[in-house]
Protein backbone atom coordinates (compact mmCIF):
# COMPACT_ATOMS: atom_id res chain seq x y z
CA UNK A 1 0.00 0.00 0.00
CA UNK A 2 1.54 3.30 -0.91
CA UNK A 3 1.73 5.90 1.24
CA UNK A 4 0.06 9.42 0.75
CA UNK A 5 1.98 10.71 3.51
CA UNK A 6 4.16 14.24 1.78
CA UNK A 7 7.50 14.94 2.11
CA UNK A 8 8.71 18.39 4.24
CA UNK A 9 11.98 19.40 3.35
CA UNK A 10 13.55 22.20 4.98
CA UNK A 11 16.39 25.07 4.65
CA UNK A 12 18.02 27.51 5.73
CA UNK A 13 19.64 30.67 5.32
CA UNK A 14 20.11 34.62 5.22
CA UNK A 15 20.07 33.95 1.10
CA UNK A 16 22.20 37.95 0.68
CA UNK A 17 22.78 38.67 -2.62
CA UNK A 18 21.09 35.82 -4.08
CA UNK A 19 22.71 34.16 -6.56
CA UNK A 20 22.80 31.38 -8.85
CA UNK A 21 24.03 29.43 -5.83
CA UNK A 22 20.96 29.89 -3.90
CA UNK A 23 18.86 29.13 -6.69
CA UNK A 24 20.41 25.70 -7.62
CA UNK A 25 20.35 24.69 -3.60
CA UNK A 26 16.46 25.43 -3.74
CA UNK A 27 15.79 23.64 -6.83
CA UNK A 28 17.97 20.88 -5.48
CA UNK A 29 16.28 20.50 -2.44
CA UNK A 30 12.52 20.92 -4.03
CA UNK A 31 13.33 17.71 -6.14
CA UNK A 32 13.46 15.65 -3.00
CA UNK A 33 10.86 16.58 -1.40
CA UNK A 34 6.96 17.44 -1.62
CA UNK A 35 6.93 20.20 0.10
CA UNK A 36 9.93 22.77 0.32
CA UNK A 37 10.19 24.70 3.33
CA UNK A 38 12.71 27.91 3.25
CA UNK A 39 13.81 29.78 6.70
CA UNK A 40 15.53 33.30 5.64
CA UNK A 41 17.78 33.64 8.88
CA UNK A 42 16.34 37.43 10.53
CA UNK A 43 19.18 40.44 10.20
CA UNK A 44 19.73 40.01 14.00
CA UNK A 45 20.78 36.46 14.14
CA UNK A 46 22.70 36.75 11.08
CA UNK A 47 24.81 39.70 12.39
CA UNK A 48 25.61 37.44 15.32
CA UNK A 49 26.88 34.81 12.68
CA UNK A 50 28.96 36.76 9.78
CA UNK A 51 29.01 40.21 8.47
CA UNK A 52 25.52 42.29 8.45
CA UNK A 53 23.70 41.55 5.23
CA UNK A 54 23.53 44.26 2.44
CA UNK A 55 20.00 43.32 1.58
CA UNK A 56 17.48 43.83 4.67
CA UNK A 57 15.48 40.75 5.73
CA UNK A 58 12.47 42.05 4.09
CA UNK A 59 13.42 42.09 0.92
CA UNK A 60 15.75 38.79 1.29
CA UNK A 61 12.17 36.58 2.29
CA UNK A 62 10.10 38.17 -0.48
CA UNK A 63 12.85 37.03 -3.11
CA UNK A 64 12.73 33.51 -1.52
CA UNK A 65 9.13 33.65 -1.25
CA UNK A 66 8.50 34.53 -4.90
CA UNK A 67 10.58 31.33 -6.19
CA UNK A 68 9.06 29.14 -7.84
CA UNK A 69 10.36 26.23 -6.30
CA UNK A 70 9.50 27.17 -2.79
CA UNK A 71 6.40 26.11 -1.17
CA UNK A 72 6.31 28.30 2.34
CA UNK A 73 9.39 30.83 3.48
CA UNK A 74 9.41 31.53 6.65
CA UNK A 75 11.90 33.66 9.13
CA UNK A 76 14.29 31.93 10.97
CA UNK A 77 14.63 33.12 14.46
CA UNK A 78 16.91 31.10 15.86
CA UNK A 79 19.94 28.78 14.70
CA UNK A 80 18.99 25.48 16.60
CA UNK A 81 17.89 22.81 14.37
CA UNK A 82 16.14 20.47 16.64
CA UNK A 83 14.14 23.38 18.07
CA UNK A 84 13.07 23.85 13.81
CA UNK A 85 11.82 20.48 13.57
CA UNK A 86 10.02 20.84 17.34
CA UNK A 87 8.15 23.54 15.08
CA UNK A 88 7.83 22.33 11.75
CA UNK A 89 8.35 18.47 11.92
CA UNK A 90 10.27 17.90 8.29
CA UNK A 91 10.68 14.47 7.08
CA UNK A 92 14.68 16.18 5.25
CA UNK A 93 16.96 18.46 6.08
CA UNK A 94 19.08 20.44 3.34
CA UNK A 95 22.29 21.92 4.39
CA UNK A 96 26.29 22.72 2.34
CA UNK A 97 28.52 20.62 2.73
CA UNK A 98 30.94 22.96 4.47
CA UNK A 99 29.26 21.72 7.44
CA UNK A 100 29.67 18.09 7.26
CA UNK A 101 31.51 16.56 10.30
CA UNK A 102 31.66 19.89 12.14
CA UNK A 103 30.56 18.76 16.16
CA UNK A 104 27.47 20.73 16.06
CA UNK A 105 25.87 19.28 12.82
CA UNK A 106 27.52 15.55 14.13
CA UNK A 107 25.44 16.43 17.15
CA UNK A 108 22.51 17.60 15.17
CA UNK A 109 22.67 13.99 12.90
CA UNK A 110 22.65 12.14 15.96
CA UNK A 111 19.29 14.10 17.65
CA UNK A 112 17.30 14.77 14.55
CA UNK A 113 17.91 10.80 13.42
CA UNK A 114 16.03 9.74 16.54
CA UNK A 115 12.79 11.66 14.47
CA UNK A 116 13.51 9.80 11.82
CA UNK A 117 14.76 12.89 10.09
CA UNK A 118 17.26 12.53 7.17
CA UNK A 119 20.34 14.71 6.54
CA UNK A 120 21.33 15.84 2.79
CA UNK A 121 24.25 17.73 2.38
CA UNK A 122 24.93 19.70 -0.71
CA UNK A 123 28.42 20.74 -2.43
CA UNK A 124 28.92 24.40 -1.51
CA UNK A 125 29.79 26.05 -4.37
CA UNK A 126 33.16 27.99 -3.94
CA UNK A 127 32.43 29.43 -7.58
CA UNK A 128 29.33 31.25 -6.30
CA UNK A 129 29.02 32.16 -2.95
CA UNK A 130 28.01 35.81 -1.05
CA UNK A 131 31.54 35.71 0.01
CA UNK A 132 32.96 35.45 -2.82
CA UNK A 133 30.70 38.50 -3.81
CA UNK A 134 31.61 40.02 -0.89
CA UNK A 135 35.21 39.96 -1.89
CA UNK A 136 35.02 40.72 -5.09
CA UNK A 137 33.81 44.00 -4.13
CA UNK A 138 35.92 44.29 -1.40
CA UNK A 139 38.95 43.67 -4.10
CA UNK A 140 37.63 46.20 -6.61
CA UNK A 141 37.16 49.47 -3.62
CA UNK A 142 40.83 48.44 -2.83
CA UNK A 143 41.66 49.57 -6.94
Amino acid sequence: MKSDKKIIGYTCGSFDMFHVGHLNILRNAKSMCDHLIVAVTIDGIVSHKKEKCVIPYEHRIEIVRSIRCVDTAIPQNEIDKVRAYEKIKYDILFVGDDWYESPTWMKYEKILKNYGVKIIYFPYSKQMSTTEIRNKFKKEDEL
